[in-house]
């Protein structure tokens, strides 16, 4: 199964981070995203580039949107044709593999919204 299309998980005192070994498996269907550690958490981040703010402003939407469906929520930084998101898991403080699921949601999204 595509991670796009699987569902996040609730989470609970024993859910993990995902091992390097799953983070580095997951990332191969995620080309275009990067880790950043900020703060010592480490975080999947990825640019989207739009041809105007109506586009990505709609991308941001529908970003939120699926994070509202799946309860979990990213860092979105909307600007004039771009969008910067970012996917960690607050409660575990690092990548989880609902962080990755999000990721290739978005990448889905960004496909449907560029107009």
């Amino acid at each position: 199964m595509a991670l796009a299309d699987e569902q996040c998980v609730e989470l609970n005192a024993q859910s993990t981070l995902a091992t390097p070994e799953e983070a580095a498996a997951m990332r191969a269907d995620l080309p275009e995203w990067s880790v950043a550690n900020e703060d010592g958490i480490d975080q999947l981040v990825c640019a989207f580039r739009f041809r105007t703010f109506a586009l990505a402003l709609a991308f941001t939407n529908a970003v939120g949107e699926a994070a509202e469906e799946q309860g979990h929520h990213p860092r979105i930084v909307t600007e004039y044709g771009r969008v910067t998101v970012s996917w960690w898991t607050h409660f575990l403080g690092g990548l989880h593999r609902n962080d990755f699921i999000m990721a290739a949601r978005t990448d889905a999204l960004a496909q449907q919204n560029q107009g």
